[in-house]
C-alpha cells in the first residue's frame, strides 16, 4: 500500500547539511534538482508532501513554493507531534506516512511512522533505526531515492515515470 503522506526533513536530506555564509552573512543552501522529481511523482499520483525542518529560514520556505509543497513547517522541534497533528487534520495515521531524516531530532517520528528512511551518509545509530537506509548522499538526490524506492516496491514506479515523461 502507498503511504497517504510522505514527510521530509530538509538539512542532510535535501541538502548536504552544511551552512553556506557569504561575508554579509546571509545563510544559502545547496538543493538537488533531482529531488523535486520526487515531489512531481508525488503530485502526480495525488500524495501529498510535508516539509518538517529544524531550521527556520525563508530559503526552505522558497524551495517548497517552487515546487508547490503547501505544507511546509519550519522551526519544528516536536516532529513527531507535529506529524500526528497533521495526521489528525488528514484523517491517516502515522502507520500511513513515509518519513525520511537523517539526525537526532528526527528519530521520534522515524521510529513512528509506517515507511522510515534515511540517506547514505546518516550516523549508525539513526540508521539502526529505519527500514530504508539509501545509496545516496543527502543532497545529492536522497528524498526522490527514497520515493522511487517505495513506488517501485508497489509497482508503479515506472508507470509514474512514463506518464511524467510525456508532460
Amino acid at each position: 500500500m502507498l503511504p497517504k503522506l510522505f514527510i521530509t526533513d530538509i538539512d542532510g536530506v535535501w541538502t548536504d547539511g552544511g551552512m553556506y555564509y557569504t561575508a554579509e552573512g546571509d545563510v544559502m543552501k545547496r538543493f538537488s534538482v533531482k529531488d523535486g522529481w520526487g515531489v512531481i511523482f508525488l503530485r502526480h499520483l495525488g500524495i501529498p508532501v510535508a516539509i518538517m525542518t529544524g531550521e527556520n529560514t525563508p530559503i526552505v520556505a522558497k524551495r517548497a513554493e517552487k515546487l508547490k509543497i503547501d505544507r511546509c513547517y519550519l522551526g519544528v522541534k516536536d516532529k513527531l507531534t507535529l506529524a500526528r497533528k497533521v495526521c489528525d487534520e488528514m484523517g491517516i495515521t502515522l502507520r500511513e506516512v513515509a518519513f525520511i531524516g537523517d539526525d537526532i531530532n528526527d528519530l521520534p517520528l522515524l521510529r513512528e511512522a509506517g515507511f522510515s528512511g534515511c540517506p547514505e551518509n546518516t550516523p549508525e545509530y539513526v540508521k539502526s533505526q529505519v527500514r530504508f537506509i539509501g545509496e545516496t548522499k543527502g543532497g545529492d538526490g536522497a528524498f526522490r531515492e527514497f520515493v522511487e524506492t517505495i513506488l517501485a516496491s508497489e509497482g508503479v514506479l515506472m508507470k509514474v515515470v512514463n506518464e511524467c515523461a510525456t508532460k
